[in-house]
């Protein structure tokens, strides 16, 4: 661990259904940067470095997206970590200052995306997610499906195999999600569904009904990072949240020698990223008031409640069925409605995180506010190999 570092700004467009207004992804930045930059107080000539990650889009799109904010001659560094590319850009921003490089960085990440499920964009050369299609063929088979929700939906298939766990305790996360985003007005979907709608939903891939799982979307999100000495010669302790532990690491050996379907898609990762997360802060999973997670499909935000330390083997359901991770039980899992109601433009998704956790922090989540929340935790997962785990806190800075 280097320097401190503390958010000082966040911005974010609303997240939108792909085509439903005339925008184009440097729009989406200037948004997301321009919120950023005034929610900080500072203009972006005080920006020192950049990184900016997407995932669809030509090389140097960063470059071209973040000069509609300004054009001032710094490093920009293009990120693309599939869906942990926003969180990937932040975790570089903040490598920047911790290492000394930079006293102010901004974190910029959009995505411009298709309608419909995501599949391969490349045919003639090697698929990044080659060994673990070629393990989950091996296991189950291939299906119609589009391969995230078979993927996804299979963990959930082995978590209930293991465990005893029902559909009904996957269908109350997507029920707990959407209920979440109708308090947030960046929403992609802010509808409210009963549990019987979300199981009586089209099957995409059992046990994942057509509302538990994430939609592909527009949006774009940034971050301005700022070290300690930046924010008290800014007077921006009042709006500083510390990042005070990040972790990012990528697969092991277990998910590709193990024949489990939770480890296929990153189970590893996250246990071992949360791990080092509370070694580097000490602070554990009793000590965070809040959590936004990686929710793609509802079979993810099940077993990352094990992943990330919030029960113990097997008691994933237990917390949802419970009420445990929503407001008035011991955390609150997704207040801004996660990837399935909020939306998932990939990009964009961890700094739309750090931004809903940056507003908790500071008392600034209107409807959705958790009450007294002092500490929240970050996770953002990217099939292939990219996971990012970090912990918050409000600023002490007096």
């Amino acid at each position: 661990m280097g320097r401190k570092v503390f958010v000082v700004g966040v911005g974010m467009t609303n997240f939108e259904k792909p085509g439903r207004r005339e925008w184009d992804y440097p729009d989406m930045a200037r948004e997301a940067g321009q919120g950023a930059l005034a929610d900080a107080g500072i203009s972006y000539d005080q920006v020192e470095m950049a990184a900016v990650g997407y995932c669809y889009g030509d090389s140097t799109a960063g470059q071209r997206a973040l000069y509609e904010v300004g054009v001032t001659g710094i490093p920009v560094v293009n990120v693309n970590n599939n869906c942990a590319t926003g969180s990937s850009a932040l975790y570089l921003a903040k490598s920047f200052i911790e290492g000394g490089l930079a006293e102010c960085t901004m974190a910029l990440g959009f995505e411009k995306m298709e309608r419909g499920s995501l599949g391969i964009k490349y045919t003639d050369r090697a698929i990044p997610m080659q060994w673990t299609f070629e393990k989950m063929n091996a296991k189950r088979g291939f299906t119609a499906a589009p391969p995230a929700p078979q993927m996804f939906g299979n963990a959930g298939r082995e978590y209930m195999e293991l465990y005893g766990v029902k559909p009904e305790s996957f269908a109350r996360i997507a029920e707990k999600n959407h209920r979440h985003s109708a308090a947030n007005p960046r929403s992609q979907f802010r509808d409210v569904y009963t549990l019987e709608e979300i199981l009586a939903a089209p099957m995409v891939h059992e046990p994942l009904t057509k509302l538990q799982c994430c939609p592909t979307s527009d949006g774009g999100a940034a971050a301005i990072l700022a070290s300690e000495e930046y924010v008290r010669e800014h007077g921006l302790a009042d709006r500083a949240v510390e990042i005070v532990a990040m972790s990012m690491n990528t697969d092991f050996p277990s998910s590709f020698e193990s024949d489990s379907d939770m480890r296929f898609v990153g189970f590893d990762m996250t246990r071992d990223a949360a791990r080092q997360v509370y070694e580097q802060s000490g602070h554990g999973p009793e000590d965070v008031d809040v959590v936004e997670l990686h929710d793609c499909f509802s079979a993810n935000e099940m077993i990352t409640y094990e992943g990330l330390g919030l029960c113990g083997e097997g008691g994933a359901a237990e917390l949802i069925d419970s009420g445990a991770v929503t407001y008035g039980g011991r955390w609150v899992v997704n207040p801004s409605g996660g990837l399935i109601s909020k939306g998932h433009p990939l990009g964009a998704t961890g700094l739309a995180q750090c931004a809903e956790l940056t507003w908790q922090l500071r008392g600034e989540a209107e409807e959705r506010q958790v009450e007294g929340a002092r500490r929240a935790l970050q996770h953002n997962l990217g099939l292939g190999g990219a996971c990012v785990v970090a912990m918050y806190e409000k600023a002490s800075l007096a």
